[in-house]
Protein backbone atom coordinates (compact mmCIF):
# COMPACT_ATOMS: atom_id res chain seq x y z
CA UNK A 1 0.00 0.00 0.00
CA UNK A 2 1.11 3.58 -0.76
CA UNK A 3 -0.05 6.75 1.16
CA UNK A 4 -0.09 10.65 1.06
CA UNK A 5 -2.01 12.92 3.39
CA UNK A 6 -1.82 16.68 1.67
CA UNK A 7 -4.62 19.40 3.40
CA UNK A 8 -6.13 16.21 5.51
CA UNK A 9 -7.11 14.28 2.22
CA UNK A 10 -6.10 11.02 2.76
CA UNK A 11 -5.07 8.87 -0.48
CA UNK A 12 -4.16 5.04 -0.41
CA UNK A 13 -3.37 3.34 -3.33
CA UNK A 14 -3.08 -0.76 -3.78
CA UNK A 15 -1.39 -1.52 -6.68
CA UNK A 16 -1.66 -5.29 -8.30
CA UNK A 17 -1.00 -7.42 -11.81
CA UNK A 18 -3.57 -8.30 -13.72
CA UNK A 19 -2.23 -11.24 -15.46
CA UNK A 20 -5.32 -12.84 -17.32
CA UNK A 21 -5.19 -9.23 -19.34
CA UNK A 22 -1.83 -9.23 -19.92
CA UNK A 23 -0.06 -10.24 -23.16
CA UNK A 24 3.51 -10.39 -22.22
CA UNK A 25 5.02 -12.14 -25.67
CA UNK A 26 3.48 -8.96 -27.00
CA UNK A 27 4.84 -6.75 -24.37
CA UNK A 28 1.72 -5.69 -23.04
CA UNK A 29 1.13 -5.37 -19.10
CA UNK A 30 -1.64 -4.78 -17.49
CA UNK A 31 -2.34 -3.47 -13.73
CA UNK A 32 -5.78 -2.63 -11.85
CA UNK A 33 -4.92 -0.15 -8.53
CA UNK A 34 -7.42 0.31 -6.01
CA UNK A 35 -7.44 4.18 -4.34
CA UNK A 36 -9.48 5.04 -1.02
CA UNK A 37 -9.97 8.79 -0.83
CA UNK A 38 -10.53 9.84 2.68
CA UNK A 39 -11.31 13.03 4.21
CA UNK A 40 -9.67 13.95 7.73
CA UNK A 41 -10.73 18.12 7.26
CA UNK A 42 -13.44 19.50 8.81
CA UNK A 43 -14.54 20.65 4.88
CA UNK A 44 -16.97 19.23 2.83
CA UNK A 45 -15.31 18.82 -0.75
CA UNK A 46 -15.10 17.81 -3.84
CA UNK A 47 -13.19 15.86 -6.49
CA UNK A 48 -13.15 17.89 -9.56
CA UNK A 49 -9.58 16.42 -12.19
CA UNK A 50 -7.38 14.44 -11.86
CA UNK A 51 -3.53 14.14 -12.93
CA UNK A 52 -1.43 10.88 -14.17
CA UNK A 53 1.74 10.96 -14.59
CA UNK A 54 3.06 7.43 -15.89
CA UNK A 55 6.55 5.98 -16.68
CA UNK A 56 7.43 3.19 -17.95
CA UNK A 57 10.85 0.86 -17.51
CA UNK A 58 12.15 2.80 -20.29
CA UNK A 59 11.48 6.36 -19.07
CA UNK A 60 8.70 6.64 -22.30
CA UNK A 61 6.32 9.44 -20.16
CA UNK A 62 2.62 9.25 -20.56
CA UNK A 63 0.61 12.23 -18.66
CA UNK A 64 -3.28 11.99 -18.30
CA UNK A 65 -5.74 14.41 -17.02
CA UNK A 66 -9.56 14.95 -17.14
CA UNK A 67 -12.95 15.38 -15.15
CA UNK A 68 -13.51 13.18 -12.06
CA UNK A 69 -12.38 9.69 -11.49
CA UNK A 70 -14.13 6.69 -13.11
CA UNK A 71 -17.10 8.84 -14.49
CA UNK A 72 -17.40 10.52 -11.18
CA UNK A 73 -16.64 13.31 -9.22
CA UNK A 74 -17.57 12.51 -5.64
CA UNK A 75 -18.09 14.53 -2.71
CA UNK A 76 -17.06 13.59 0.60
CA UNK A 77 -18.11 15.00 3.96
CA UNK A 78 -16.05 15.40 6.89
CA UNK A 79 -14.80 11.88 7.45
CA UNK A 80 -16.00 10.15 4.63
CA UNK A 81 -14.39 8.03 1.87
CA UNK A 82 -14.66 6.99 -1.41
CA UNK A 83 -13.01 4.09 -3.13
CA UNK A 84 -12.13 3.04 -6.75
CA UNK A 85 -10.51 0.94 -8.93
CA UNK A 86 -8.90 1.53 -12.19
CA UNK A 87 -6.13 -0.24 -15.03
CA UNK A 88 -3.09 1.15 -16.90
CA UNK A 89 -1.76 -1.01 -19.58
CA UNK A 90 2.36 -0.78 -20.35
CA UNK A 91 4.71 -1.92 -22.92
CA UNK A 92 6.87 -2.77 -20.10
CA UNK A 93 7.07 -5.41 -17.30
CA UNK A 94 7.43 -1.80 -14.76
CA UNK A 95 6.79 1.16 -14.73
CA UNK A 96 5.81 3.89 -12.21
CA UNK A 97 2.44 6.09 -11.73
CA UNK A 98 2.10 9.54 -9.69
CA UNK A 99 -0.71 12.03 -9.50
CA UNK A 100 -2.64 14.47 -8.07
CA UNK A 101 -6.44 15.19 -7.47
CA UNK A 102 -7.63 18.81 -7.81
CA UNK A 103 -10.50 18.64 -4.84
CA UNK A 104 -13.00 21.97 -4.44
CA UNK A 105 -14.81 23.28 -0.84
CA UNK A 106 -18.13 24.50 -0.80
CA UNK A 107 -17.09 28.00 -1.21
CA UNK A 108 -15.38 26.93 -4.57
CA UNK A 109 -11.54 27.72 -2.92
CA UNK A 110 -9.75 24.58 -4.84
CA UNK A 111 -6.27 22.89 -4.01
CA UNK A 112 -4.43 20.65 -4.57
CA UNK A 113 -3.93 16.85 -3.36
CA UNK A 114 -1.06 14.36 -3.78
CA UNK A 115 -1.62 10.73 -5.27
CA UNK A 116 1.44 8.63 -3.71
CA UNK A 117 4.04 7.42 -6.36
CA UNK A 118 3.38 3.75 -6.27
CA UNK A 119 4.94 0.91 -8.44
CA UNK A 120 3.61 -1.19 -10.82
CA UNK A 121 5.94 -4.36 -10.92
CA UNK A 122 5.16 -8.24 -12.62
CA UNK A 123 5.29 -10.45 -9.39
CA UNK A 124 8.60 -12.49 -9.52
CA UNK A 125 10.49 -10.36 -12.18
CA UNK A 126 13.78 -9.08 -11.23
CA UNK A 127 13.42 -5.16 -10.98
CA UNK A 128 15.59 -2.64 -12.49
CA UNK A 129 15.65 1.15 -10.60
CA UNK A 130 15.79 3.60 -12.25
Amino acid sequence: MYRALTHDIEITVEPFYLEEQSEPDENRFVWGYRIVIVNHSDDTVQLRDRYWRITDAVGQVDEISGEGVVGEQPILAPGDQFEYSSGCPLDTSSGMMVGQYRMERQDGESFMVDIPAFSLDVPGMARTLN
